[in-house]
């Protein structure tokens, strides 16, 4: 058997949401390295525009556009400028999502936060997928990576309901779409990180006790590198994953499955 030396991703055109900072960022670097053309897609569309002209700079193929996942106009916007720029779409990585300072139990968590949390981290997959499968389809098919959570799997350490709820409600999208599309040439997985080091954690976890509390279940001791996740998404997006579908890609340092209490 031959295996490919190629670019990983050559010829393919990738839409990353949530893209123009954290985690999302970085996989739009890493997957224009391996020779996808990205677009950036980001509610900061200044942001976006920045990090795609980062990107062209270094050599690679980049554009961006703004808007909200949760608005159905603005996600339709995403997509047809996708195409319109690239000429077709492969892969669609989900990445947008928020978790609010005020999301903690069921009874202290408001219907404000909970209905904003929802808007983007499950209803921003949905129209995502809504705009994004019927241009992918006519691409040829290609890859889905929806970001999911750790927390999906497993309730979290310190209360933060509306997230958590919104994640499992990922990783059940991310099932039905790939049973639904299986055989039209599609792929859907979840990638589901543990705790990463991005700036919006780092601003959420500020507090070194509450920041302590969540590390000390963390197995490798240490939240993961954005590098980290990017590169588990790269596998899910490419030909290296071609037989996976309807998975959950935990990468948590082995919170699920050891789940570790303080000494």
């Amino acid at each position: 058997m031959k295996f490919e030396n190629v670019a990983r991703l050559d010829g393919k055109v990738a839409l990353i949401t949530g893209a123009a900072g954290g985690m999302g960022l970085v996989a739009a670097q890493l997957f224009a390295q391996q020779g996808a053309k990205v677009m950036i897609a980001d509610f900061n569309a200044e942001g976006a525009a920045q990090a795609a002209a980062a990107i062209v700079a270094d050599g690679g193929v980049a554009a961006s556009v703004g808007g909200d996942v949760a608005s159905s106009a603005d996600v339709e916007k995403i997509v047809a400028t996708t195409v319109s720029t690239f000429g077709g779409l492969h892969i669609l990585y989900n990445n947008a999502g928020i978790m609010m300072g005020d999301d903690d139990n069921p009874v202290t968590t408001s219907e404000d936060v909970w209905d904003r949390t929802f808007d983007v981290n499950a209803k921003g997959v949905f129209l995502c997928l809504k705009f994004a499968i019927p241009a992918m389809l006519a691409s040829g098919g290609g890859s889905i990576i929806n970001v999911a959570s750790f927390v999906a799997h497993m309730g979290a350490a310190t209360p933060q309901i509306a997230y958590t709820a919104t994640k499992g409600a990922v990783l059940s999208m991310t099932r039905e779409v790939a049973a639904i599309y299986a055989r039209q040439g599609i792929r859907c997985n979840a990638l589901c990180p543990g705790p990463v080091g991005t700036p919006l954690l780092a601003q959420l976890w500020s507090d070194p006790a509450r920041k302590a509390r969540r590390v000390v279940h963390i197995p490798m001791g240490r939240w993961a590198e954005a590098e980290e996740l990017a590169r588990a998404a790269l596998f899910l997006a490419s030909n290296d994953s071609s037989y996976m579908t309807g998975q959950s890609l935990i990468v948590d340092g082995g919170i699920v499955s050891s789940y570790t209490t303080p000494e």
